[in-house]
């Protein structure tokens, strides 16, 4: 019982993360066996700020081990973020928030968006990175929204 009201109040305080959507994906490398090695556009909505999307293009490695889910992807991502609607805060914002994580590698390694509100030019700022328990990679891809009024289109 108590290992449940634990693992409850693990699961209360983890941080919201949003979940991604795959838009489309495109083969990169052709595999006898498995999958292909793929390019995947995933997007999500920031869970902490309404009217706001974020695109992220990845790799995905393909052929058995990917098939199975024990291959290693690539470090390497691209990242747009754009205002969709109002800008709404739920809540207070921290820099550095984790707003998507995915785990990249069987165990070990992780693809990571997090946000920054630049508050001097009234800026969200998106930066997506993988790191590892070991060793991270430097490798990283930013993108910012200003915070502007949204204007609907005219039909």
């Amino acid at each position: 019982m108590r290992l449940a009201k634990g693992l409850l109040g693990l699961l209360v305080a983890m941080p919201l993360l949003a979940s991604a959507e795959e838009i489309g994906q495109v083969s990169t490398v052709f595999k006898f066996v498995g999958p292909n090695d793929r390019i995947v556009v995933e997007a999500f909505d920031d869970p902490k700020v309404e009217g706001v999307t974020c695109y992220l293009s990845r790799a995905k490695t393909g052929g058995v081990k990917g098939g199975l889910g024990l291959a290693e992807d690539r470090a390497e991502a691209s990242i747009a973020c754009r205002q969709v609607g109002p800008i709404k805060f739920k809540g207070d914002l921290k820099d550095g928030d984790e707003v998507f994580k995915e785990r990249t590698s069987l165990v070990f390694k992780t693809m990571q968006v997090v946000r920054f509100l630049d508050k001097k030019r009234n800026t969200l700022v998106y930066l997506v990175y993988s790191d590892r328990l070991i060793e991270g990679s430097p490798q990283n891809a930013v993108t910012a929204i200003p915070i502007l009024p949204w204007v609907p289109v005219q039909q």
